[in-house]
């Protein structure tokens, strides 16, 4: 019996013991994803005779005789319209990176009025890591959803209804991709048509099983008689250049400690060897039929063990200076040691001294899709590579690095990239694709599995923070002094940046004459640690807005209170330990102090709502409390981030503007054709946005550091501009008057009253033989500094360590707000994201160095129902430094969501969390050793 698939029988029958997820994606229904291959996230959901059900765990053979509908089929025959879920989705901007909308769509689809009052339980089996929910509630419900309290700054009038007439800056403009999203035809990494993988092979590896170890010998035999088995790569294979996986504008920003398969292991989960077949299976096979002999090397699983004297080393057959590695003779990758001032002074002087370690935990980014290329060599011998990165730009540079080419021989594209968070600033799969490709003059494919992820990517770095600071009676911080320690795992990508930007705006944040950072990012044979949405700022605003609260109660002051007293004011200096402030770094504009009333005044409206509808007594064993907290951050990375851009007018009179820059759900597509059409006197729908091919532009450094906006939106606003200038000046030409006679309109330039279509002056430019075109370039300075402050209200359980989020409110000094929807977007997907690395996310490694929460069963990322639906509020600034007066907010909200949930839980029950995830059963135990647990709970116990 054939599978029915949108309503045409298949020709074709499902191999044994394939999934329906594969299967339906080899007959081209692309919109089906894979995000866990373990019925965990709901990305690959499709109906099986209307009945939704996770594709990946369904035996393809099961659907035989039964009739499937996938994302790309659920509309019908409805003349091209969308099924009224698809409308909701795309009119309420249901997504960001969208790899989940499909999915979403397709459960969504078959709910009936009952189950949409409780999303909450109907939504449980699909995940999302973007949005934080609210705006996927408002898509299910087909509404606004439940109403936000509004307030000034709100930002919150209309939310939720489409824009009838999406344009230019300060517009709710629906993404450019939004139909192709909701549809399942927005193309990801690997949705490449099978007609068009003629030849493809398949790559898989073989892992350490290791934490340290020498590859003494690798027999390949056994691997290479399997069926299908074309080739098995080893360290013999690979280039013996040193480079770090890490992508930044200056490779030497991240030391130089990684080959492309080395004959050292230094966690359990590195790369060994690589096998390549014609299909996954069978180089799965020919992974399990390698034989490996190992010469086990003693190893370190902390770093505080690391730096002991004595200890196994990481990295010791390492030249420091070549490798750029401050002391790998003591597992040292980079350190920081300043004062500012003098603390000795600064505690003699304070009433009050507060001293904590605190402790900040391996998180996972759990972008859905996860990383994979695919790379090809042309017939002229170029290497051609798709992939899922943040930076293609930069891949592309270190491909030439690692393997000796010049950058015309290389192309690398992005397709629409699946989320990143700082995961995708780094190379994990192009170079093995591109060994392999340029080795076999075939196309190869590497996608790695979920626990991959987990076990052999990047994750957020543990900080161990050791703080003493001190206040005087009158409030003023007097003191400032932390030792940190930071565990970069086995190598050292982006070790020495995260820690050197964690101890900047962390500190700079705060006045205080007398401050002092000893720092440490070291070495340890653990799954590495790399870029993570916040970049270091979000481990040490843990602890330094957590020490704000226990300053302010120390001496008796109001914690937002004793904050405003403390931070930075326009025109202050930006100090965090450095004699002199970074000198391309200014106030664009302020708002933090906006930010901080915007807060008070939503939580005190909170508190009056609860006690207006009966609720603020929810009895004896409930202890509520409120806390805040606020950061500060940079708006682009230091020593450069730069952006190329064209704009062209196209001969129907529309436009054409190709960036450099990624789109993973950050929506720099959406505020390029903004921004371009505010400067162009037109409709964001008339710009066309190309973008992630580095044979568009010149270079563009890559969508990190939410530069997305600031930097390469600099680059587009000024090629507009510039475009603007010579459409009019060619229309005046050709009408013989005056380029101040003539103004852009539309679809046409008014010339002295008398509308000329664009249409038109594209023709009479191409007669001419003149482009109508610009460019635009920017380097990343000056640079401005963002705002963000959290507040929550919780309730805390006494006797169980239940912990309910009462209320929860942001305020964000983002400048002008090119596009208020999608930047209210950001921040909620950033809390959500924040709440989980909070409360529950941590990647856990056992005492051999082995990660054991390896599958999304075993580490909890926010489901619907943890999320809390929060409140976000814009303070009115316009930044100078900007494009049309916005800053950046991609990072920032991230970051003050920690302490301020943490220092509300200790507000509600005086006991003091320091280390993170403050999960239910720690809050348990902090209670009961601080007496709070009633009697009966801890016989029960």
């Amino acid at each position: 019996m054939a599978i029915e698939i949108n309503g045409t029988a298949s020709e074709a029958a499902p191999r044994p013991g394939q999934c329906l997820r594969t299967f339906l994606r080899e007959q081209g229904n692309l919109g089906v994803k894979k995000g866990c291959d373990g019925g965990d996230c709901g990305a690959c959901t499709v109906h099986v005779d209307g009945t939704p059900v996770h594709s990946c765990i369904y035996p393809a053979v099961r659907a035989e005789g039964h009739a499937v509908t996938t994302i790309e089929g659920l509309a019908g025959t409805t003349d091209g319209g969308l099924h009224p879920v698809q409308q909701q989705f795309l009119e309420r901007q249901g997504f960001q990176c969208g790899f989940c909308t499909a999915g979403m769509v397709m459960t969504a689809a078959t709910f009936d009025d009952a189950q949409k009052d409780n999303l909450p339980r109907n939504l449980k089996g699909n995940l999302c890591r973007c949005t934080g929910y609210r705006a996927i509630a408002d898509a299910v419900c087909g509404n606004a959803g439940h109403p936000d309290p509004e307030g000034p700054g709100s930002g919150i009038a209309g939310e939720g209804q489409p824009d009838p007439e999406p344009g230019r800056l300060g517009d709710d403009v629906p993404a450019p991709a939004s139909r192709a999203v909701v549809t399942g035809a927005a193309r990801y990494t690997l949705d490449v048509p099978p007609d068009q993988q003629q030849g493809l092979l398949h790559l898989k590896i073989l892992r350490s099983p290791h934490a340290h170890a020498r590859v003494v010998s690798i027999d390949k035999d056994a691997a290479l008689n399997v069926p299908g088995v074309v080739a098995v790569l080893t360290s013999e294979d690979a280039p013996a250049q040193l480079f770090s996986t890490a992508q930044h504008e200056l490779f030497t920003d991240d030391p130089d400690d990684t080959r492309v398969l080395d004959d050292v292991v230094r966690f359990i989960g590195q790369r060994v060897a690589a096998v390549v077949a014609e299909s996954v299976s069978a180089a799965e096979a020919g992974v399990r039929a390698l034989q490996v002999e190992y010469q086990e090397l003693p190893a370190v699983f902390s770093p505080q063990e690391a730096l002991l004297p004595g200890a196994a080393l990481v990295h010791g057959d390492k030249d420091a200076a070549k490798a750029r590695i401050s002391r790998p003779e003591r597992n040292v990758v980079a350190e920081l040691h300043s004062e500012l001032g003098n603390v000795a002074d600064g505690f003699a002087a304070a009433d009050f001294i507060h001293e904590q370690t605190y402790r900040t935990q391996r998180v996972q980014h759990v972008a859905l899709e996860t990383h994979a290329a695919i790379a090809t060599v042309d017939d002229d011998g170029r290497l051609q590579v798709r992939t899922s990165s943040q930076v293609p730009f930069l891949v592309r540079r270190t491909l030439c690095r690692v393997f000796g080419l010049e950058e015309d021989r290389v192309h690398v594209v992005a397709g629409r990239v699946g989320g990143g968070f700082g995961g995708k600033q780094e190379v994990l799969t192009e170079d093995l694709v591109a060994l392999a490709a340029l080795k076999l003059k075939r196309p190869v494919q590497l996608e790695l599995t979920r626990t991959e992820q987990f076990t052999a990517t990047t994750t957020r770095h543990p900080f161990t923070i050791k703080l003493k600071a001190g206040a005087a009676k009158d409030g003023r911080l007097t003191a400032l002094e932390l030792d940190v320690v930071t565990n970069t795992g086995a190598y050292g990508n982006h070790g020495p940046g995260v820690m050197f930007h964690g101890c900047g705006e962390s500190l700079a944040v705060y006045k205080c004459a007398n401050k002092k950072v000893d720092a440490h990012s070291v070495y340890t044979n653990t799954v590495p640690a790399g870029a993570f949405r916040g970049y270091g700022l979000s481990q040490m605003i843990f602890a330094i807005e957590s020490a704000m609260d226990e300053l302010a109660a120390g001496i008796g002051m109001d914690p937002l209170e004793f904050r405003r007293r403390n931070m930075v004011r326009e025109g202050d200096h930006m100090l965090s330990t450095q004699p002199e402030p970074e000198e391309d770094v200014h106030y664009g504009s302020y708002g933090l102090d906006q930010c901080l009333d915007l807060v008070r005044d939503a939580l005190d409206r909170g508190r009056l709502r609860y006690r207006e509808a009966g609720l603020e007594d929810l009895g004896p064993d409930w202890m509520v409390g409120q806390g805040t907290a606020l950061s500060m951050i940079d708006t682009v990375p230091p020593r450069g981030h730069f952006a190329h851009s064209r704009l062209r007018l196209l001969p129907d009179g529309t436009y054409q503007a190709d960036v450099g820059t990624a789109e993973f759900g950050n929506g720099t597509t959406t505020v390029h054709s903004q921004l371009a059409a505010t400067a162009l006197s037109t409709e964001a729908s008339r710009v066309a946005v190309r973008q992630s091919d580095t044979d568009l532009v010149e270079h563009d450094t890559g969508a990190f550091g939410s530069a997305g906006t600031v930097v390469a939106g600099k680059a587009t606003l000024e090629a507009a501009e510039e475009l603007a200038v010579r459409i009019r000046g060619f229309a005046a030409g050709i009408r013989q008057t005056q380029a101040s006679a003539c103004v852009l309109d539309g679809d046409a330039v008014v010339v002295d009253g008398t509308r000329v279509a664009l249409a038109e002056l594209a023709q009479a430019a191409a007669d001419a033989g003149v482009e109508l075109a610009a460019e635009g370039r920017w380097g990343g300075t000056p640079r401005s500094v963002a705002f963000n402050v959290h507040g929550f209200r919780v309730a805390v359980n006494r006797g169980t360590g239940e912990l309910k989020i009462l209320q929860s409110v942001q305020a964000a000094d983002a400048g002008v707000v090119v596009n208020p929807r999608q930047c209210r977007g950001q921040i909620e997907g950033g809390i959500a994201q924040a709440i989980g690395a909070t409360l529950y996310e941590e990647v856990v490694v056992n005492d051999d160095g082995k990660v054991t929460t390896d599958i999304l069963r075993q580490y909890h990322i926010p489901t619907f129902a943890d999320v809390p639906r929060s409140e976000v509020y814009f303070a009115d600034t316009n930044d100078k430094l900007g494009p049309l007066g916005a800053k950046s907010m991609s990072e920032s909200p991230f970051n003050p969501v920690a302490p301020a949930l943490a220092n509300a839980i200790r507000n509600a029950t005086g006991v003091r969390f320091a280390q993170l995830p403050i999960a239910r059963d720690r809050i348990y135990l902090g209670l009961k050793e601080a007496g709070l647990v009633p009697a009966r709970e801890q016989v029960l116990s």
